[in-house]
């Protein structure tokens, strides 16, 4: 059986009346950057969240970005965030014109180590970005009380954690500001690139609209230098529709990872994810480790299970990261991660047959590749990866 790593057709067919309705509606409307359909969505996303306020931007990234930009962040400042993230997290603190700075992550969860954090504080630490991974969110309570007595504001990456809880809370709503990406392979996604930013904090959130709309507070009148990082009409009219079926994907998803759960559990060479006490996981990503993972990756592919992984070279040792001047093992946890993550099919629409088919292809693949030097770094899996 061939099983996909994601099956976006699956997602939208139920839907796909609805979306070419709203889609239309945009078209007829003419209100295709900003305007009264991003205006319902921020609602919309807000009201889910929990959250005071949602403002739409172009991309995740733009989330990022935007909210260092409005909270002072510049050159010379450092930024801290997990080794362990796609590579947008660290260009957003690149582009403010500050440093990234990095902390290694429990061994875990996959999130920042809250033990290693002060650690990396310095005079020059402007912010801090946790990174809530593959659907689950960082341990933000020591997080957030160690930011709190530096006086050093908090943004969240929610890039991956759409609904996701830590102890009662909505991943996003805990720090200055929580950042998310509509990229299509997300728990919820567009039709192309989308983010949003949500804060409790309207001064915080002016800055950022004008920001997003070339600095403009009114038409016209640009009090500063900014950026065309508006949300799309048709993006935005697409996740509306999307949103009301967010919580039932995510159910989904819980079910399919406690399946997978409880056909891996026990089996050595095979370390299933670790759901924190207290957290509800959505599982954007299910990620286990193994050892020899890309030549695990090939079999798999082989037998046509498509998989994919996150992230096989650390963003630290990047060729683009070069400058910082660091090493293989300097983050020795997120390096070894790096070398044995591998991300298993995970959709709302997968079905038991299909797990069961994953399941049975990973013992096969894991078993028979367990002796020899894994290949790290000489493939990168192909698909969705943010």
């Amino acid at each position: 059986m061939k099983v996909p790593f994601l099956d976006l057709n699956a997602s939208h067919q139920p839907i796909r009346a609805q979306l070419d309705a709203a889609i239309r509606e945009v078209i007829d409307s003419n209100a295709f950057a900003g305007g009264p359909f991003v205006a319902s969505f921020e609602r919309a996303f807000a009201h889910y969240c929990g959250s005071p306020v949602c403002i739409g931007v172009g991309s995740g990234s733009n989330a990022l970005w935007l909210s260092l930009l409005a909270l002072g962040v510049g050159p010379g400042d450092e930024v801290i965030t997990a080794a362990n993230t796609f590579m947008a997290t660290a260009e957003a603190i690149s582009h403010c014109g500050a440093t990234p700075k990095f902390a290694d992550i429990d061994e875990r969860a996959y999130t920042m180590d809250p033990g290693l954090l002060e650690a990396a504080i310095t005079a020059k630490t402007k912010a801090i970005i946790p990174v809530h991974l593959f659907g689950q969110c960082a341990d933000m309570d020591p997080i957030l009380a160690l930011a709190a007595r530096h006086g050093i504001p908090v943004v969240e990456d929610s890039c991956q954690a759409h609904g996701a809880l830590y102890r009662g809370r909505e991943a996003g709503t805990m720090g200055q500001a929580g950042c998310f990406s509509f990229y299509p392979g997300k728990n919820l996604g567009a039709l192309g690139e989308a983010g949003a930013i949500l804060t409790a904090d309207e001064t915080l959130a002016e800055k950022i609209r004008a920001l997003r709309d070339h600095g403009q507070y009114r038409k016209h009148c640009h009090a500063q230098i900014g950026w065309n990082a508006r949300m799309d009409g048709i993006q935005a009219a697409v996740l509306s529709v999307k949103l009301k079926r967010l919580e039932a994907g995510n159910d989904q998803r819980r079910s399919h990872a406690l399946l997978y759960d409880q056909l891996l559990g026990g089996i050595k060479g095979i370390i299933t994810p670790f759901h924190s006490p207290g957290n509800r996981h959505v599982y954007h990503i299910y990620a286990v480790r193994v050892q020899n993972r890309d030549r695990v990756f090939r079999a798999m592919s082989e037998k046509g299970i498509s998989c994919s992984i996150h992230y096989p070279i650390p963003v630290h040792l990047q060729d683009a990261y070069k400058f910082l001047g660091h090493k293989a093992g300097s983050f020795p946890v997120t390096e070894k991660c790096a070398k044995e993550l591998l991300s298993l099919p995970m959709f709302p629409e997968l079905n038991p047959a299909q797990i069961q088919a994953v399941v049975d292809a990973l013992k096969a693949c894991a078993g028979s590749v367990s002796i020899g030097p894994s290949a790290h770094g000489k493939e990168v899996a192909p698909g969705f990866v943010h």
